[in-house]
């Protein structure tokens, strides 16, 4: 019986697991014809539904959203030494970095 709960538990993981990827495809894909249609709600719905899709995605395989959250950081500050043009330009990268300070 204990071996049958575990390969339910596996099959549930594993359909949760492409599920999500779907789901991460289709969210990118509503973002790439929102943004076509410049249609600034859609927009906001597409971008919020990649970023549940990827703190679950995390989840699924060990990392916590804090985590992630830590990574982007790192990954900000050094993108921000090297003089991305979305920094220098827009001062987008700092921006994002403030907000995840901020939480």
């Amino acid at each position: 019986m204990a071996t049958f709960r575990r390969d339910v538990d596996i099959g549930r993981q594993v359909k949760l697991m492409e599920w999500i990827k779907i789901e991460l495809l289709d969210q990118v894909s509503a973002l790439f014809r929102a943004c076509h249609t410049g249609a600034e709600g859609l927009i906001a719905d597409a971008l919020s539904g990649i970023l549940i899709s990827v703190y679950i995605l995390a989840r699924r395989v060990g990392l916590s959203p804090g985590e992630i959250d830590r990574k982007a950081l790192e990954k900000l500050t050094k993108t921000k030494e090297i003089g991305h043009e979305a920094e220098t330009w827009f001062g987008d990268l700092g921006a994002v970095e403030n907000h995840l300070r901020g939480r």
